[in-house]
């Protein structure tokens, strides 16, 4: 079925095989999904007019699947999904504090992970704690399935390794266990805010000893950021204030922030160090 919205062709597929045949065989045809990213720049015109494929209905895109060692979420689940989940909230919860984070009532019920991601914003919610987790996408297209991992889907500034008619189906999170979790998202209030600086961490201590650890930000960069100068800064190491100091001086050599409206540079690296060192607090 073809609809209209705004002067824009909106074909609403019967499944998700229709989907990745239109998508591969309409050129130039986009994916839509929830619409709370697309809308909102199709309104200020700064997409010119297409056709989009509308995704919302597709069940296979949906749900939370939970096996042995990783739990897969469609790519169609929304905020309210994430939030709703007991699964999630108990081994995920920084996706959990993302999700929370993320705009309004409306947006939560609407907006998706799968979209979040394709957005490509380095100022998304979800991505720094999918960063943490060693988060895998499954990519869909007409020629079939392929697998790649988050940490290195984003190439640039809103570029990804997403190929013409290629869609994000799943996310698959790896099963962990006796890590410590921190989520801080920074903005200019306290909710409904687009962040200045997002900060995620997952540390596994043994004593007195990080074991292991991830950390990943937001709005620090053209892309999300892992950081892994930090991390080799910290992995093995007893958590001390030289220690800290060390972490803290890798991490403002690894990001690049930028002036803009919402803050500026300096401000992001004070916040991110700042972030940085509660994180390690926590640990201890």
């Amino acid at each position: 079925m073809s609809t209209w919205l705004e002067g824009v062709d909106l074909v609403t597929p019967a499944s998700l095989d229709e989907a990745l045949t239109l998508l591969a065989s309409k050129h130039g045809a986009r994916p839509f999904a929830g619409g709370t990213d697309l809308m909102v720049q199709l309104e200020a015109g700064h997409l010119p007019p297409t056709r989009y494929v509308n995704l919302w209905g597709l069940r296979e895109l949906r749900g939370i699947l939970e096996s042995p060692d990783a739990i897969t979420i469609g790519a169609l689940s929304t905020y309210t999904d994430i939030r709703a989940s007991e699964l999630l909230a108990r081994e995920y919860p920084l996706l959990l504090r993302a999700a929370e984070e993320t705009g309004g009532v409306a947006t939560q019920n609407r907006g998706t992970i799968g979209g979040n991601i394709a957005n490509a914003s380095p100022a998304a919610d979800t991505p720094p704690a999918l960063l943490v987790y060693d988060a895998e996408l499954e990519l869909r297209s007409s020629a079939g399935i392929r697998r790649v991992p988050y940490a290195t889907f984003h190439t640039a500034y809103k570029q990804m390794t997403l190929a013409p008619g290629e869609i994000i189906s799943h996310i698959r999170l790896p099963r962990r266990a006796g890590w410590r979790d921190y989520y801080r998202k920074v903005g200019p209030r306290r909710a409904q805010a687009i962040s200045k600086v997002c900060f995620a961490g997952a540390i596994w201590m043994s004593g007195t000893t990080v074991r292991d650890l991830r950390v990943a930000l937001g709005s620090v960069a053209p892309t999300v950021v892992r950081a892994m100068e930090v991390e080799n800064a910290l992995r093995g190491r007893s958590v001390d204030e030289e220690i800290v100091a060390a972490a803290e001086r890798a991490l403002r050599s690894e990001i690049k922030p930028i002036d803009d409206f919402r803050s500026t540079a300096e401000y992001r690296l004070r916040v991110a160090a700042n972030l940085l060192r509660e994180f390690l607090s926590h640990s201890r």
